[in-house]
């Protein structure tokens, strides 16, 4: 009985070495999890016996568990390298349409622009509107606009806060008038084609607390036909008129012509201080290429572009299971779904148990190198001493045959 029970330490002590191995030659792959032989005893028994006159008649592996403690995370730069910080995994979809799950963050770009790993296989995530807003809660690759410029956008609205001086003397009032290029400003403002077209407005004091708005400062005259609104500011200097107007922008190109421009100008003021603008934007732009991105912690991908634009180009999602220990590895870092793991429970970063992300970054193996060099030794000498074990039995078998 001792030689089947030193050979099933043998055994044992031998799988515990192939994962140790394991460990230690993993110990530089991204998002790599150790694993852990676990050993269960192994107890002779028959009907009728109680359970004090049972044998121990060896041990065997009863699992072999792996080690889901977050690695440590390692800053690379590169705005493709992802990691997460907490719970969860990536999904993605392999080349024969399988759905697999990693901790390893190494993307890149395809030549088409999808997100894909080191093994071709695409990353998983919602897409969103240009804000980030996801527009599906179905997972799909996801793909950045690499193989063509984003389109232009001809602007529709524009936003303008400035102050306005009360200390302003009213036109005509004075000798000589001020001119009406003093209190004016300008932006580019963008057609349907992503032409840029420059847009001027001015301002005319025409009496106490009013303001002509106009976009000609010819002469009194144009100025009064070229009016696009009427300013009125009550006594403590807040706008009392509308709080918006519309300018008519004309293209270069006839076949565009004039098109209508809203104007937010809710936040003017008239102080008694010089005048100045704070803040003057619109929303059109010209065509343009992509020339970076990032990735936040919540998994939106901001694009951006040549022309200055930013948008959003989807969001990376996560996924976690019930019982992580179920999952089963296939290589590569990825792990498949098992009945025992439960199916994926899905989610944006950093909602519920689901952790953030960190871009530029990489979550390393949590191999502790030194424990398992102390881990190696250890299953080295339950080796040995399953081995000596089975010599001494050999030992004992050969005095008792050689008796006389």
């Amino acid at each position: 009985m001792s030689f089947e029970t030193g050979l099933s330490g043998l055994n044992a002590a031998s799988r515990n070495l192939d994962v140790i191995g394991n460990n230690i030659a993993n110990a530089n792959t991204t998002g790599m999890k150790a694993s852990r032989t676990e050993f269960s005893d192994i107890v002779a028994s028959s009907i009728g016996v109680g359970g004090g006159n049972s044998n121990g008649i060896g041990v065997a592996v009863g699992t072999v568990s792996q080690m889901f403690s977050q690695g440590n995370i390692n800053i690379t730069g590169n705005d493709l390298d992802v990691a997460i910080n907490g719970s969860g995994f990536f999904p993605l979809r392999q080349p024969d349409g399988s759905a697999s799950y990693s901790r390893a963050g190494e993307f890149k770009l395809d030549r088409t622009g999808n997100i894909v790993t080191n093994t071709g296989a695409n990353l998983m995530g919602y897409p969103t509107d240009t804000a980030g807003t996801p527009t599906s809660t179905t997972l799909q690759p996801l793909q950045l606009p690499t193989t063509a410029p984003i389109g232009a956008q001809q602007t529709s609205t524009m936003t303008a806060e400035f102050n306005l001086d009360a200390r302003a003397p009213v036109w005509n009032a004075v000798t000589p008038n001020t001119p009406l290029t003093t209190y004016g400003t300008s932006l580019t403002t963008y057609d349907a084609q992503g032409v840029a077209i420059p847009t001027s407005f001015y301002l005319q004091k025409t009496g106490s607390d009013t303001w002509n708005m106009f976009t000609d400062p010819t002469s009194a005259a144009t100025a009064a036909s070229s009016s696009v609104g009427t300013l009125t500011f009550g006594t403590n200097g807040l706008l009392t008129s509308a709080g918006s107007t519309t300018l008519n922008v004309t293209s270069p190109n006839p076949a565009i012509g004039a098109f209508p421009v809203t104007v937010d100008i809710s936040s003017v003021t008239q102080y008694g201080s010089s005048f100045g603008v704070s803040n003057l934007t619109q929303n059109g732009y010209a065509p343009g290429e992509l020339t970076g991105l990032k990735i936040g912690e919540d998994g939106v991908i901001t694009a951006r572009y040549s022309n200055g634009v930013t948008q959003a180009a989807g969001q990376l999602a996560l996924v976690d299971f019930r019982n992580v220990q179920g999952l089963a590895p296939t290589g590569a870092g990825n792990w498949v779904e098992t009945y025992a793991s439960g199916q994926p429970i899905q989610g944006s970063p950093g909602l519920g148990k689901l952790g953030v992300l960190r871009s530029g970054a990489l979550e390393e193996s949590n191999v502790d190198l030194t424990a398992e060099l102390v881990n190696m030794m250890t299953a080295q000498r339950a080796y040995q001493s399953n081995a000596q074990t089975i010599k001494t039995q050999d030992q004992v078998l050969s005095t008792l045959v050689n008796l006389r």
